[in-house]
C-alpha cells in the first residue's frame, strides 16, 4: 500500500483559537504515537495566527482512516469542529 500524505492548512475562528491551541497540545502527541505516523506537524501562523498549517504522513490509507475515526470523537475533534479545512490528500 502506498503512504497517505495530507498538507495543507486550517482557520480557526477566533472564539475557539484558545480552546485549539490547548486541544492541539494532545492532539500533536497521541497522533504522532498512532501506529502507522511518520510524521506529523500543525503549525501556527506569525503572520495570521488564525491560520495553522497542517502535514501528516501515515504508511498507507488504513493507518491514516484510523487516525481519521480516533479524531472523531477526540477533544480536538469537539474542539476544532468549527475550524475551516483546506487539505490536499495525496495516496
Amino acid at each position: 500500500m502506498n503512504k497517505v500524505i495530507l498538507k495543507g492548512f486550517i482557520i480557526v475562528p477566533t472564539a475557539d483559537l484558545s480552546a485549539v491551541k490547548k486541544a492541539l497540545i494532545s492532539h500533536k502527541e497521541l497522533t504522532r504515537n498512532e501506529p502507522g505516523c511518520l510524521m506529523f506537524n500543525v503549525t501556527q501562523s506569525e503572520v495570521n495566527l488564525n491560520r495553522f498549517d497542517v502535514y501528516e504522513e501515515f504508511i498507507n490509507k488504513a493507518a491514516f482512516d484510523q487516525h481519521q475515526v480516533r479524531v472523531k470523537n477526540s477533544a480536538w475533534g469537539k474542539a476544532a469542529a468549527n475550524v475551516k479545512r483546506h487539505y490536499e490528500i495525496l495516496e
